[in-house]
Order: structure tokens, then C-alpha cells, then sequence
């Protein structure tokens, strides 16, 4: 009996794509459901692992942002590197809960109108997109140094120069992305749909991997140069620079592996080659990316020393208030008091 292989099950020609199989044969059909089950169940266990991971992530971010407002509160103010770390950890709390679409559906996919699923992706891209160039706007800082009143210390410049660049590179994707047809036509949501061509995903991985750290390499190696002829420190010196370099390593090899992972995919796509085992992988992929805000968030916990402190002031405010919840109430018992005075005998002997 002969296989006769179709197009792509995941290609089509709208804004969605479409999961059955349209014509098969007897011998490949239960070869097929097979392979969707295979499928739904490795998806179905990647959502379990990251749902422990976005639990994991989002406990220490309400922490995070608790222990900066107490600094805040504390001082009055904050350096600019911790206001441009708190600023991070909120865009990172944001793609956590922007992920929950993936969690409450998969392994089957969110539905939602054509303007709905593109209005979710354009969000997702902005929150990220934002949190990179925070990451650019500390290596700019802790390489250069710019003076206290230079153009990209003020608070409201560089919030209007994240936001714009951000929204800009957002909009691009979206005219990229679609949808081209119907704006109220529903089916099955996708973030990163493949079926848009090469085109988009090479497009978010320049966009969204390559210019950010391209520009935070260029940075890093500017400030070494720098640092090389004044023989200062490099980093090493500020208390966020190890925060930093850890943060923005563990951000870059999961967008790489997730931009490699989608380019890989759409060219798949288009030579209709996308198989059910494809399309889990590139799940999984998905929430690896998802799984680098929570493990970022840990990260700046456990490696800012601030942050440290406060977890460790958190830590004995709590035992103590337990131990003083296990002790037994202290009674009213008097001990005794002994006072030896000298009297005016004895001083005149």
C-alpha cells in the first residue's frame, strides 16, 4: 500500500493554521494519530515543567518588586542601576503572566479572532523587546559611565526611548506577521506562526536577538577598552555587574535556541515538511523562552546583593516570628533580686 504524503498538516494559506488532514490513506492515518498523540503528550509535559518554572519565577518577582520598593522607601531613592533592574523584573513579571495563554490551553491552542491572536503576539513581542533594551541601557551605563546628568540617566527620556524602539520594532513584526485576511475569523492562535514565511522569523531573530546583543557586545567591549587604558575595574567593580552578565548570558542562549528553533521551522513549512514531532519541538521551544524571565527573575534574587540581603532580612523576620510563636508564654514570676549595701559599721571597721 502506498503512502501518499499531502501537504503540510500545519500550512495554510490564512492567518491560521489548520491541524487535520484533509486527505489521507488507510495505511498512514492511524501512523498519523500516532504521531499527534505523541505529540499532545510531549507538549502536555512541557506544560507541566514550566508551569513549575513560571510558579518558581513569579514568587521571587513579587519579592523582587517588594524589596525595591523598601529600598525606595528606605532611602528615598534608588541608584539608576536598580531602577533600571526594577524595571527588568517588571517587564519579566509581564511575559510571565502573558504566558498563561500558553498554560490554560496547550497542548491544543488558544482560540481567538485573527485581531485578538495578533493584538497577544504584539503585546509579547513589545514586553520582551522592552526587557532587552533595559539589559542595552545597563551595559551602556555600567560601560561608559555617563555622567549624573547625562541625556540617558533621566528616568523620562529613557522611558520614552525604551517604549518608542520597543513599539516600532513591535509594529514591524506585526505588519510582517498579519493576519491579511479576516480580522474576525477564529481558530487556533499562534504567537510565532511558521506559516508566515521565512521572512518573519529571520526577521525576530535579527529584531529580537541579534540587534540587542550586538549592541550590548559593542558596549561591553567599548567599556573594556576603557577600563583597560585607565587600569580600572570593568564591572567587576559594581555591585550590578555580575547581575548583569549573568542576566543577559541566560537571556541570550534561550532566545537563541528559540529564534533558531522558529527559523528552523518555518523553512521546514515551506518545503512541507512540518511533521506533529516539529511542531512539538518548536512548543517546547516556546516555553524554554517563557522559562527564561522566571530563571532571570531567581537570578537577580539570588546574585544582586541587595536582593540577597533583603531575602536574608525576610528569612530571620520569619524564624523569629516563629519561634517566638512556639515559646510558651512567660509568666509573671518575679526573680529574686539580692542588693548587698554597705552600712556606716562596716565602713568603720
Amino acid at each position: 500500500m502506498s503512502n501518499q504524503r499531502t501537504d503540510s498538516p500545519f500550512s495554510t494559506s490564512a492567518f491560521f493554521e489548520a491541524s487535520p488532514i484533509t486527505s489521507i490513506t488507510p495505511g498512514n492515518s492511524s501512523s498519523t494519530a500516532l504521531d499527534e498523540i505523541a505529540t499532545n503528550d510531549i507538549i502536555s509535559k512541557a506544560v507541566y515543567v514550566y508551569g513549575f518554572f513560571a510558579v518558581l519565577g513569579f514568587l521571587p518577582g513579587c519579592f523582587l518588586l517588594y524589596n525595591f520598593i523598601q529600598l525606595y522607601r528606605a532611602h528615598k531613592r534608588l541608584a539608576w542601576l536598580d531602577v533600571l533592574l526594577w524595571a527588568f523584573c517588571g517587564f519579566q513579571m509581564l511575559l510571565l503572566l502573558l504566558s498563561l495563554y500558553a498554560l490554560a490551553h496547550r497542548p491544543r491552542y488558544m482560540q481567538s479572532t485573527a485581531l485578538g491572536c495578533a493584538a497577544l503576539s504584539f503585546t509579547i513581542n513589545a514586553a520582551s523587546l522592552c526587557g532587552l533594551l533595559v539589559l542595552v541601557l545597563m551595559a551602556y551605563v555600567l560601560s561608559l559611565d555617563p555622567p549624573c546628568d547625562a541625556l540617558l540617566r533621566k528616568p523620562k527620556v529613557c522611558a520614552a526611548l525604551v517604549s518608542l524602539t520597543s513599539l516600532l520594532m513591535s509594529l514591524l513584526l506585526a505588519g510582517l506577521r498579519g493576519p491579511r485576511d479576516d480580522l474576525q475569523e477564529n481558530g487556533d492562535c499562534f504567537v510565532d506562526p511558521v506559516h508566515d514565511g521565512v521572512s518573519y522569523a529571520a526577521s525576530k531573530l535579527c529584531i529580537m536577538f541579534l540587534i540587542p546583543y550586538i549592541v550590548q557586545l559593542g558596549l561591553i567591549i567599548s567599556g573594556c577598552v576603557r577600563q583597560w587604558k585607565s587600569r580600572g575595574r570593568f564591572l567587576s567593580g559594581s555591585k550590578d555587574g555580575p547581575v548583569f552578565l549573568t542576566v543577559s548570558a541566560q537571556m541570550f542562549f534561550c532566545l537563541l535556541f528559540y529564534c533558531v528553533v522558529l527559523v528552523r521551522a518555518a523553512q521546514l513549512e515551506r518545503k512541507g515538511m512540518l511533521t506533529y514531532h516539529e511542531r512539538a519541538f518548536l512548543s517546547v521551544a516556546e516555553f524554554v523562552l517563557f522559562s527564561g524571565s522566571s530563571v532571570s527573575l531567581l537570578l537577580v534574587l539570588f546574585v544582586h546583593r541587595p536582593c540577597r540581603e533583603g531575602l536574608h532580612g525576610a528569612w530571620r523576620q520569619l524564624r523569629d516570628c516563629c519561634q517566638r510563636r512556639g515559646t510558651q508564654p512567660h509568666r509573671n514570676i518575679i526573680a529574686p533580686h539580692i542588693e548587698i549595701t554597705d552600712t556606716l559599721q562596716d565602713i568603720e571597721s
